[in-house]
């Protein structure tokens, strides 16, 4: 009996941490550090899920980061960062919304540190990026899908 319940209640636990894609490149290297530096920083962040197994969710947050300063692009880093979820007993939008925001929030303090790591190692100043909040971005974004699936009165 205890077994049934148990079986019934919601799981979720994180079972691994892992890179999945990493590159850095630094075309201008080494004439860029001879220059003034006036960074501009472009970044670009997705996150999706894939189904492995049942309840067993794979989850990237990707992140690509270009800095240009005097026009020039003085790096580019992206890193794919990835967890795998167990998730059994969480369905619908609440299952939605665990694996498009809590476990992106999870993921992306290593993908910040993954990022900062491998600037500093291409000879560049620290680049702390701000935190992400992806309750807020998964709220947008249903609120923009609810609209536009909204027939205009």
């Amino acid at each position: 009996m205890a077994d049934e319940a148990q079986a019934q209640q919601p799981q979720f636990a994180l079972q691994r941490l892992y890179l999945k894609d990493v590159s850095f490149e630094a075309p201008s290297s080494p004439v860029i550090f001879t220059k003034d530096w006036e960074p501009k920083v472009k970044m670009d962040l997705n996150a999706g899920a894939n189904l492995l197994a049942e309840g067993l969710y794979e989850v990237v947050v990707s992140v690509t980061v270009t800095v240009t300063t005097a026009e020039e692009t003085a790096f580019l880093v992206e890193v794919e960062q990835a967890g795998l979820f167990v998730a059994r007993g969480i369905e619908g939008d609440a299952l939605d919304h665990t694996l498009n925001a809590f476990c992106p929030n999870v993921l992306f303090p290593y993908a910040r540190e993954a990022v900062d790591s491998l600037v500093v190692k291409g000879g560049f100043p620290p680049l702390m990026l701000a935190p992400v909040n992806f309750d807020a971005l998964y709220a947008e974004q249903k609120a923009r899908a609810q609209q536009e699936g909204t027939p205009a009165n």
